[in-house]
């Protein structure tokens, strides 16, 4: 099967309740809903900060955080590691890309994806084999 990561950035729309936010939130569910998916630590870590942090619109607690989280261990999720730390130093050296989205790359590829969904990097781009995909952009 073919996997693809999943950015922060899909699990927080996921839960948001602003208006503005509601397509994002409806396409977000959808793509929770197929198949392939696969996340790592930092992720979960970035939405348990993300959804739990005091200034959220629409803060939720840790308890209910932690039942959304414990969910979505069903997707393949890739620990941290050394390796994973020193390729997302590799891959920051090569892209100039920041460290967190490195460590994103370095997860996904670790995992084996051939995509990574995010809004926080060039739509169409290819890095390391993986193409980048906003699944937030409108169709075609």
């Amino acid at each position: 099967m073919t996997l693809r990561f999943l950015d922060t950035n899909i699990l927080v729309y996921s839960l948001s309740r602003t208006p503005e936010d509601q397509w994002k939130r409806a396409r977000a569910h959808a793509v929770l809903q197929e198949g392939g998916n696969a996340l790592s630590v930092q992720v979960l870590q970035e939405f348990y900060v993300q959804a739990t942090r005091p200034s959220a619109r629409h803060l939720i607690s840790h308890e209910q955080t932690l039942v959304i989280i414990a969910e979505w261990k069903r997707f393949p999720v890739q620990p941290m590691t050394l390796e994973v730390l020193f390729e997302a130093f590799r891959i920051k050296a090569l892209t100039g890309f920041s460290y967190w989205d490195s460590a994103i790359l370095a997860a996904a590829r670790a995992l084996g994806c051939d995509t990574v969904l995010t809004e926080d990097l060039s739509h169409g781009q290819v890095v390391e084999g993986m193409r980048i995909v906003n699944p937030f952009l409108p169709a075609a």
